[in-house]
């Protein structure tokens, strides 16, 4: 592993290098060289209002690196700690904030995906593949399981997760986890749809929303009115809807918020106190229609290229884009955290970047 530790080196992460971490947390990992000047100019400022939420002084960092698919970031206070799944690698990881190390935290996690903070500080946690499960991590270590089922069929692939202040959980449920062997183990969706649940404090399960294809990120406005879903197929492009929340946590008038019509992938979100959207994002995938000479070969190649969408999209509560935040990994999720939850933590791909702003996460 010598060589993943020069890496490390030259991406100027050497307390990160020096920790305790083992030599098997590392997979694949890249330096990365920060901007020196101010303002980053990573920081693409699509529309003026954006412009309070940037810190002149404050630039992109890589925290950690030397993963092979980053998700599910979730930001502990009491401990300034983060938690994020590495899923191909069947773990979750740590980055301490205070000692500024990165260390596997669970091994065999049941492929992880999402995760979330309960308002009692404990972790819930979607196992994307194998157990097919959501879980809440107790404060002394057991892992309760809080949902495996909907009427007495299996989930499929639990994915994302978010808790309400009223202690009711919501999750997506879509194939990712069971429709190869790449993020678990290929599987048989016992499901007639793939559905957002809530889950209520007295454990039962709802389906809540049941006509998207494949909801991935979901996240809630900051009166809790309303919950965005990123549905990742069936319409023409990668979209957000909004669905209105009523008191009994019924679902109703269904409206598109965003559509990633330059090819994006939209991807794990949050929403911020002024009820703007931060987005994981990068290349959908999509090929030409036709392909291109590349030397002697015809080659088909991607319609939305990866160095123009890599990073995070910030959109106002209405859609409008408003930022840009450019990064050499594709971002899969982020989450708000720091002492003053004003440090945004972006899962993008092998690494954990980091980026202070004048915003706060919602809920």
């Amino acid at each position: 592993m010598e060589t993943s530790r020069r890496h490390l080196l030259a991406g100027g992460l050497a307390a990160v290098a020096g920790s305790a971490l083992s030599k098997s947390a590392f997979a694949q990992a890249f330096p990365f060289k920060p901007n020196q000047r101010y303002p980053d100019p990573a920081v693409e400022i699509l529309d003026p209002s954006f412009a309070k939420y940037r810190i002149y002084s404050s630039t992109v960092e890589q925290l950690a690196t030397g993963m092979r698919w980053a998700e599910g970031p979730v930001y502990f206070p009491e401990g300034r700690y983060l938690l994020l799944s590495d899923i191909p690698n069947n773990r979750i990881m740590k980055y301490d904030e205070v000692k500024n190390s990165f260390s596997v935290f669970r091994e065999n996690a049941n492929f992880a995906n999402g995760n979330a903070r309960d308002r009692q500080g404990r972790l819930i946690s979607c196992e994307h593949s194998v157990t097919r499960r959501v879980t809440r991590t107790e404060k002394n270590g057991k892992i309760t399981v809080l949902a495996d089922s909907y009427e007495g069929k299996r989930l499929n692939a639990p994915n994302d997760v978010v808790v309400r202040s009223d202690d009711t959980i919501w999750f997506t449920d879509p194939l990712f986890g069971i429709s190869g062997e790449w993020e678990g183990s290929r599987g048989k969706p016992e499901q007639a749809t793939t559905n957002v649940y809530r889950l209520s404090a007295d454990g039962k399960l709802a389906a809540v929303i049941t006509d998207l294809v494949n909801p991935n990120g979901l996240a809630f406005s900051p009166d809790e009115k309303k919950l965005y879903v990123v549905e990742w197929r069936g319409t023409p492009n990668r979209s957000i809807w909004s669905y209105d929340i009523d008191a009994a946590g019924k679902a109703s008038n269904k409206v598109k918020v965003v559509d990633a019509a330059d090819f994006g992938a939209l991807d794990g979100f949050r929403v911020d106190r002024d009820g703007n959207l931060w987005c994981g994002y990068g290349s959908n995938g999509a090929l030409d229609a036709e392909p291109a000479e590349a030397g002697r070969r015809k080659v088909f190649g991607l319609r939305g290229k990866s160095e123009d969408l890599d990073g995070v999209m910030v959109f106002s509560p209405a859609g409008k884009p408003l930022a840009f935040i450019r990064l050499p990994e594709r971002c899969a999720n982020l989450c708000f955290g720091g002492p003053k939850g004003n440090r945004l933590y972006m899962a993008s791909s092998h690494s954990l970047y980091a980026l202070y702003v004048e915003a706060h996460g919602a809920v």
